[in-house]
């Protein structure tokens, strides 16, 4: 009698609307809308999205830090295209300009990316919680029904259910998705697979050791052991399968500034012999500067974001293969180790005495930041997991979509990154030492369509599930995808998906795909303010071009650019569709270009009065992965129509004059 009364009750709950708490003795029972699992930059904009799309909504973040990588060290963004950087992602980027007065900017430091997301989740107003990590998942046939939640430290046994009517697994490793019985791979398909060229094994000269780096304890010796960090794999056929994962590491702030650096100082289990390869590398291939091993991109403020470079540095390659599949403890021992890994490392070279001394004194003017990760002794909790599960959904993307000969209509974000994947092993190949796997296909990468079914589950295995991070795609197209601005934008777009199927008490696979990209494109900050116009040089119904105009196909934004190097009259002119009468701030974008012009004429026309600006680029500064700038004409009225525009000239150029792209920005 009184179990009965009990799941009476407990059903009850369970089916009332809104976000409801109830204790039994096991478990904390939550209602809601819409789950988020997983605090990364694309759970904080999907959790965002969804609250200000009026639904109910929980973000789950397993650690306590929201963000992900762009507040975990990756402060050099990767891009690729900023064409491609949409909504609300494209508000991250220019809120983080709008800290360091500009209107966008690519680079910057993690505690003000960690503020930010703390913004949007203010701002939205949806609730969090952190140190919580999924056990498991109860399923009704295709529909999850509720997801079981415990502390992240397993302090406290007490369990939470999380009943929702959507879920987001916006985690970079796709534990949601894979305990829901949804398909996915891990590692690297056979060429044959997807009829692609760069998938599986491949062994390239970029992040190679030169031939002569001797693999063995004790050199020309094979009997004394392999050096630490080789395996004893055999090279496998090029292009073959496998479940290697590309190799992970930590993206490193640290600070010049005397008064903001901590002495990077000897790390515990520190073990100076897994780093005599980089000592072998330098007797080949001598550098004068840490830049020969080891990415050193500035941030702002005398710090750096530190990446992988060459052939050995702060990728730990081949030692994150249990990682995607693993449990929360042989995860938590892979990442204990690359931090060992790193931080050794960052010891090793400024002390070692067998590195050579302008190498150690320059890493001596670096140290730990004291004002960035404040609750994690200065150190970045966020370990860069490259690539873990990767769904077989709907839709898998492939070397086909990436350069363009494959093109999908259920758009609902765009990518344009290289082809890029990390070595997945390193081994011995013809008595030296090689990496294998990585791979940075460049050729032919423009800007293209991300499909809707590349983050829904096939329909028979999930109908209330999205994946916008470990989305469905090959190990190689998903090395053009996995960037964090494409990944906001994805979570950006699974939001939207899980409100329109809500409302129309719908599968996600039955989501109108045009009423999905018109919320998208109409809506872009999910909070039904103006959008901004953009008028591209490929909008053919958006710009008229006069004399002689070469059209470039990479560097510029969105497809293409145009290029003018004759000194005959030539102009263009761009033509906006404004929608909605207001005042606008408008910019032009420049690519850097080595022979351009110092000036450029521009005209802008408000529909009544023209203002002539020369804008002189020789003092224009490019920072970051982007391949140039936007820059502000002026401030002016528009009625709604077309009658406003804005004409780029060659007009008294001394080079080359470009013609991209023009916005107008809805002042505020």
């Amino acid at each position: 009698m009184i179990n009965n009364l009990i799941k009476f009750v407990t059903l009850t709950l369970w089916l009332l609307p809104g976000i409801i708490q109830a204790q039994t003795s096991t478990s904390n029972i939550v209602t809601t809308d819409v789950c988020v699992y997983g605090g990364t930059s694309s759970g904080v904009i999907a959790a965002y999205t969804a609250s200000k799309m009026g639904k109910r909504v929980i973000l789950v973040e397993p650690g306590h830090r929201l963000g992900g990588l762009s507040s975990g060290g990756l402060g050099f963004t990767d891009i690729g295209n900023k064409y491609v950087v949409t909504g609300l992602a494209r508000d991250f980027y220019r809120r983080i300009g709008t800290h360091y007065g500009k209107l966008e900017q690519w680079t910057f430091e993690p505690r003000i990316a960690d503020s930010l997301f703390n913004d949007y989740a203010k701002r939205g107003a949806f609730k969090t919680l952190y140190g919580k990590r999924l056990t498991q998942i109860n399923k009704k046939q295709n529909l999850i029904i509720s997801i079981e939640l415990e502390n992240s430290d397993r302090a406290n046994t007490k369990k939470e259910l999380i009943k929702a009517k959507q879920y987001i697994d916006c985690t970079y490793e796709g534990d949601l998705m894979a305990k829901a019985g949804v398909s996915y791979t891990i590692g690297r398909e056979a060429n044959a697979t997807y009829h692609e060229t760069v998938n599986g094994v491949q062994l390239k000269n970029e992040h190679q050791f030169p031939d002569g780096v001797d693999p063995y304890k004790m050199p020309g010796k094979p009997e004394s052991g392999l050096l630490w960090g080789i395996s004893t794999g055999i090279l496998a056929e090029m292009g073959s399968s496998d479940k290697k994962v590309q190799a992970y590491n930590f993206r490193i702030c640290l600070s010049n500034d005397p008064g903001n650096r901590i002495a990077i100082t000897r790390p515990a289990n520190y073990d100076s012999t897994r780093y005599e390869l980089l000592l072998r590398y330098l007797s080949i291939k001598p550098t004068d500067n840490l830049g020969g091993f080891l990415k050193m991109d500035l941030m702002p403020n005398h710090k750096t974001d530190i990446n992988n470079n060459g052939p050995f540095s702060t990728d730990m390659i081949g030692m994150n293969y249990d990682y995607p599949d693993g449990d929360y403890q042989t995860r938590s021992v892979i990442i204990q180790k690359h931090e060992d890994y790193t931080k050794g490392l960052l010891y090793f070279i400024g002390h070692d005495t067998r590195m050579p001394e302008q190498l150690r004194k320059q890493m001596l003017e670096w140290g730990y930041p004291k004002d960035e990760y404040l609750d994690n002794k200065h150190w970045t909790p966020q370990l860069y997991v490259r690539e873990a599960r990767r769904m077989i959904g709907a839709y898998v993307m492939t070397q086909a979509n990436c350069q363009g000969r494959e093109v999908v209509t259920d758009e609902i974000g765009k990518a344009a990154y290289t082809m890029d994947s990390h070595n997945a092993e390193r081994i011995v190949v013809n008595g030296m030492a090689k990496n294998e796997g990585d791979v940075q296909l460049r050729d032919g990468v423009n800007p293209y369509p991300i499909a809707y079914r590349s983050i829904t589950p096939k329909s028979n295995q999930c109908g209330n599930l999205l994946v916008p991070v470990c989305l469905s795609a090959s190990h190689m197209a998903y090395g053009s995808i996995r960037m964090e601005p494409v990944f906001m934008v994805l979570g950006q777009s699974a939001a939207v998906a899980a409100d329109m199927a809500i409302n129309q008490k719908s599968t996600v696979q039955q989501v109108n795909i045009k009423q999905l990209q018109g919320e998208l494109k109409n809506n872009p900050l999910a909070d039904g303010s103006t959008p901004e116009i953009l008028v591209d040089n490929d909008d053919a119904t958006g710009v008229i071009k006069n004399g002689d105009w070469k059209q470039i196909n990479n560097g510029g934004y969105g497809p293409s650019y145009l290029v003018n190097t004759k000194s005959a009259s030539a102009w263009v002119q761009f033509i906006p569709a404004i929608s909605k009468a207001g005042k606008y701030r408008v910019y032009v974008y420049f690519p850097k270009l080595q022979n351009a012009s110092t000036i450029t004429n521009v005209e802008l026309f408000n529909g009544v009065k023209r203002i002539n600006t020369v804008i002189n680029t020789k003092d224009m500064m490019v920072t970051g992965q982007t391949s140039g700038e936007w820059l502000w004409i002026g401030d002016s009225s528009f009625a709604p129509g077309k009658e406003a525009s804005v004409k780029i000239s060659n007009a008294r150029a001394n080079g080359a004059v470009v013609a991209d792209a023009v916005l107008f920005v809805p002042a505020k």
